[in-house]
């Protein structure tokens, strides 16, 4: 018997994300109706039958107006809760960008472990798996969860854009910090392969205590090439402009941002303006206040990142 296309929500704030996904995968986005409440409490339910079907709940867990990472969690679990009750056969957590990502360990004495406690929410709801995209430590995502989990990587559309974009010239791959060199290591083996040279590698070391961003060591031949600067998001910009100045005093003859969740935090923008890139480049997984008010920096190239997802839901439908 041919199997039944899955059913797909996206809730409040993730709506232009779902129809995007939604016509990749040419399924309706499904009914819900999310109400507000005086007090501030909040209910969501489905307006389909869920029964037995196999069910992808979307939303991105970044703060935005009106809505924190926490509000955002809470909509989403009792969410998959109220599918599950209603007789969901299982469901998907379907999350570009999930929140505490960063918070995997103890840096600290009697620190929490967040990630783990945010996965633990997610199985009492009823989760049945989770899928996000690029984050922050994959070992430890991996390791919090105790239902399947699977992490996209954005490369594959950086390495597109990159290739058309430099191809001829000679090129490096940074990493702005030495945490997130195996990730940019992955990214310029792509590179390499795609545009049939080699680029050099490095990384700018950073230390960071009390706030504080810290550390001069840079490792890494960019002397008369373009310097990509890679990671998987951009908060506040201090991580990147550090290591752009980095490049340029070591003879880059030009620096590009890459990374997969925009959340511009604060005066990111402007500090990204200052720091004079030659080009900005994330995915769309976070819809930013600087994007939503139309301050990002001219240079910012938005990398549509539903093909990824649509592909990865539909095998995922076709075997979950």
């Amino acid at each position: 018997m041919e199997q039944s296309a899955g059913l797909l929500f996206a809730l409040e704030g993730s709506r232009d994300y779902g129809q995007r996904l939604a016509s990749r995968l040419e399924w309706p986005l499904s009914a819900h109706e999310e109400r507000e409440f005086e007090d501030g409490e909040h209910k969501a339910r489905p307006l389909v039958d869920v029964r037995r079907r196999d069910v992808f709940v979307l939303h991105a867990l970044y703060g935005s107006s009106g809505a924190s990472p926490n509000d955002k969690l809470c909509r989403m679990l009792f969410f998959i809760g109220a599918l599950k009750d209603a007789g969901a056969a299982r469901v998907m957590a379907v999350v570009p960008y999930l929140c505490y990502a960063r918070k995997d360990q103890r840096s600290q004495p009697l620190d929490p472990v967040t990630t783990k406690y945010v996965a633990r929410l997610f199985e009492a709801c009823g989760a049945d798996a989770i899928v996000t995209f690029d984050v922050h430590n994959r070992a430890a995502y991996e390791n919090a969860f105790r239902i399947p989990t699977l992490n996209i990587e954005a490369m594959p559309l950086f390495v597109e854009h990159f290739t058309a974009r430099l191809r001829g010239q000679k090129l490096a791959v940074i990493s702005p910090d030495i945490g997130g060199a195996k990730r940019a290591e992955r990214f310029r083996r792509a590179l390499a392969a795609a545009i049939g040279d080699e680029p050099t590698s490095g990384f700018v070391d950073k230390q960071r205590a009390g706030g504080v961003v810290s550390g001069d060591l840079f490792v890494g031949d960019v002397a008369g090439r373009a310097a990509i600067l890679y990671d998987d998001l951009i908060g506040t910009g201090t991580t990147l402009c550090r290591a752009a100045a980095k490049c340029r005093e070591a003879g880059a003859t030009g620096v590009f941002a890459a990374a997969t969740h925009g959340v511009f935090i604060g005066n990111a923008a402007d500090r990204l303006v200052a720091a004079g890139f030659d080009g900005i480049v994330v995915g769309d997984t976070v819809r930013s206040a600087a994007e939503t008010a139309g301050l990002l920096p001219e240079s910012t190239t938005i990398l549509d990142t539903s093909r990824l997802l649509g592909e990865i839901i539909a095998r995922t439908h076709a075997g979950f």
